[in-house]
Parts: structure tokens; C-alpha cells; sequence
């Protein structure tokens, strides 16, 4: 079985910061891509940062600049660190990664639980 914990979201002014973190647990042999993408109240899900296997991270036009992704030594552990915050980053924040399971011989796609971040004064 495969787990995606995110975590580290809160309350935060206008201007401050926040580090969310993913583990991803389980039998996973391969991770094809790995990130986050949120979600406002009335608003689709969209992209935030994710890193893909090019090793490349592709982040959204709103964050570029105040957002960096990056992974631990231990690569199933990926951060978000959020700077410069705005009240238009209040969303829930998904965990998200494309995984190759042990016995499995094509990648399926896992989303964590979802952290929420309000940026309000």
C-alpha cells in the first residue's frame, strides 16, 4: 500500500513564508514525477512545482519566483518552500506523484491527503 503525507500548512500573513512536506511510503520501485498542485474553494485544481524524471521542475506562472520545490537526500521527500505569500495562494495543497510500485509494471498516478493554507492579515 502507498502513502502520500503532506503536511506543514497553517496560517500566515501577507509576506511570510510556510514549508509544506510529502513522504511518500510504500513498495515504490520508481517515482516518475513528484510535486504539488492546489486547490481554492470554486477553482480547479492547478499545477504548483512538480519535478519530473528529465529532472526538470515545472512550477505555475503565479508562483514562479516565490515558490521552490525541492527534494531531501532521501528522495521519497519532497518540500514546498512558499515565500512572499499572498492572500490568492489560500488553497489546499496536494501532494502529488507518479509511481512505480514493486510487482507493478506501469506508473499510477497518488495523491496526498491535502494540507490547507490560508494567507490572511
Amino acid at each position: 500500500q502507498v502513502q502520500l503525507v503532506d503536511s506543514g500548512g497553517g496560517l500566515v500573513q501577507p509576506g511570510g513564508s510556510l514549508r509544506l512536506s510529502c513522504l511518500a511510503s510504500g513498495e515504490i520501485t520508481g517515482i516518475n514525477a513528484m510535486g504539488w498542485y492546489r486547490q481554492a474553494p470554486g477553482k480547479q485544481r492547478e499545477l504548483v512545482a512538480v519535478l519530473t524524471s528529465d529532472g526538470k521542475t515545472n512550477y505555475g506562472d503565479s508562483v514562479k519566483g516565490r515558490f521552490t520545490f525541492s527534494r531531501a537526500g532521501v528522495k521519497n521527500t519532497v518540500y514546498l518552500h512558499m515565500n512572499l505569500l499572498r492572500p490568492e495562494d489560500t488553497a489546499v495543497y496536494y501532494c502529488y506523484a507518479e509511481l512505480l510500485l514493486s510487482g507493478s509494471s506501469y506508473y499510477s498516478n497518488y495523491w496526498g491527503q491535502g494540507t490547507q493554507v490560508t494567507v490572511s492579515s
